[in-house]
């Protein structure tokens, strides 16, 4: 298929008779490249903000959706196209959408602060700015949307996708209950006997039922009573699906593909298993980094890695996204046209290992911070624990939090120390980051908007202050932020 040309979508008997057999609902079967670039124009999108019914092991849940202008989730820019988007909300209750990981005015980053309240049920409201190349995606931070699922893709292309000439797959990764995340986190402070469950929230509250369900709190050992996993989900869905009935995407054969993967988890951590493929990292969190060949790879809450991989033949080729710590995963299917898919296991043989910093040590910056000595240093200690279920910032919880100053211009480090026994995915919103150290060791590392505090660990970033306003700076579990570990870098005079 050339760049051009409108995906191809074969029909149930067309599929079946290819001779797939596959349980439950057959998926349609996009190929799809980057699309050519259009000319730049002042067309704004519309991005709505709605409901939707999904199945999910042959249950009804009704969950949220972030639909764009061609009807599919999220959106996706050409080279050089702005983001000029009006964010519909057709919802019964506010929310407001984060533009993960991009540099917008900070009035329009998608945070309720006092100045830039959540949009109400019914409202529109309207964003324009440049957009980052990459990688990135998109998700409430209003109370705890996200966990229902209030997330999509934001891929903005550069010229040099449309040259590559690959495959373009998205995989998005969720974790999934049938209960409301509020339930969620009232079983974790109320088993725990913590009581962060009062604890007022300036980040709004959701109301949404999703259902019946079953929950438990569980703490799952590894090493020195490392805790994984502070709930137990229902299912684990790749690209809204189970690995009961994973999403098959046709390639050609001997196919070059880009994989685009986001974590978009509230509350999970991924090992992603190329299986029999070996793949090339050349983005994280949507900045260019140098190659790094792999067959397994971490991918902790919020990140993305961008992945080359070419096919060896006309095969079926699964893509496994394994759980940290338990057996489960889920994942889709690289099948080249006419390859039979077998029906695969939805578990693996054996438990997946923590997730940890053995790529982050490998992976380097094609652009790094120009060489500087920093200006202001913050030292944050990251601390809390599973009982009483309470997670803080340098001892305080948001929103009672004293802000990490600094001022324009600045080169600011921030040296993160975990003295939990939990991994931490920290998120600094606003300017994206370089790692420069990993537990005392410095490196030229990646740069990105996320990266994961190991247990008892230490992890040094730096960036240059250039974008004045409020930033907020916060663990990307959603249900530790919602518990209170959340601060925010502010610059002199915002108020």
């Amino acid at each position: 298929m050339r760049e051009n040309e409108k995906p191809t979508l074969l029909t149930r008997r067309q599929i079946l008779a290819s001779g797939i057999a596959m349980a439950g609902t057959i998926p349609f079967l996009p190929i799809a490249r980057a699309a050519a670039a259009p000319e730049p124009g002042t067309t704004k999108l519309r991005l709505i903000a709605g409901t939707r019914t999904l199945a999910v092991n042959g249950k009804p849940a009704r969950v949220f959706s972030l639909i764009g202008p061609n009807g599919k989730p999220g959106i996706t820019l050409a080279p050089g196209e702005r983001f000029r988007v009006d964010l519909v909300n057709e919802t019964s209750t506010s929310t407001i959408i984060h533009w993960h990981g991009q540099l917008p005015p900070w009035t329009q980053d998608g945070f309720p602060w006092p100045q830039t309240p959540p949009i109400a049920a019914g409202d529109t409201h309207s964003y324009d700015y440049a957009p980052i190349p990459g990688t990135f995606w998109m998700h409430s931070h209003q109370g705890m949307q996200e966990q229902s699922l209030m997330t999509a893709p934001l891929i903005v292309h550069s010229a040099d996708d449309l040259r590559a000439d690959r495959q373009e797959v998205v995989l998005m990764l969720h974790d999934f209950s049938f209960r409301a995340p509020e339930e969620l986190l009232a079983g974790l402070t109320k088993s725990s006997g913590g009581q962060s469950a009062m604890r007022k929230s300036s980040t709004g509250n959701n109301n949404m039922n999703m259902g019946a369900g079953s929950m438990g709190a569980k703490n799952m050992g590894s090493g020195m009573a490392m805790d994984l996993n502070d709930i137990d989900y229902d299912a684990f869905l790749a690209n809204d699906r189970t690995f009961a009935d994973p999403e098959v995407i046709r390639t050609e054969p001997g196919g070059r593909v880009r994989l685009r993967l986001i974590n978009a988890a509230s509350s999970t951590q991924f090992w992603i298993d190329l299986g029999a493929l070996t793949g090339t990292v050349i983005a994280a969190d949507g900045h260019p980094v140098r190659p790094v060949r792999g067959t397994r790879l971490p991918l902790a809450m919020a990140q993305r890695l961008d992945v080359l991989i070419d096919l060896p033949g006309n095969g079926a080729y699964p893509i496994f996204a394994q759980v940290e710590g338990k057996r489960a995963r889920t994942g889709i299917v690289l099948a080249a046209s006419g390859a039979p898919v077998s029906r695969l296991a939805v578990e693996a043989k054996e438990n997946a290992p923590p997730v940890d910093l053995s790529l982050e040590g490998r992976l380097e910056a094609v652009t790094p911070l120009a060489p500087r000595a920093p200006d202001v240093t913050h030292r944050v200690i990251l601390a809390g624990a599973m009982a009483p279920y309470a997670w803080s910032l340098n001892g305080e919880y948001w929103p009672n939090v004293t802000p990490l100053m600094t001022a324009a211009g600045q080169r600011v480090t921030i040296e993160m120390v975990n003295h939990s026994m939990m991994a931490h995915p920290m998120h600094l919103h606003g300017p994206a980051f370089q790692v420069i150290a990993l537990n005392g060791a410095a490196l030229a590392g990646a740069v990105r908007d996320t990266v994961l505090v190991p247990p008892m660990g230490s992890v040094t970033i730096a960036f240059d202050a250039d974008y004045p306003g409020r930033w907020a700076f916060h663990c990307h579990n959603l249900y530790h932020m919602t518990a209170g570990m959340l601060t925010e870098i502010r610059y002199p005079g915002i108020i």
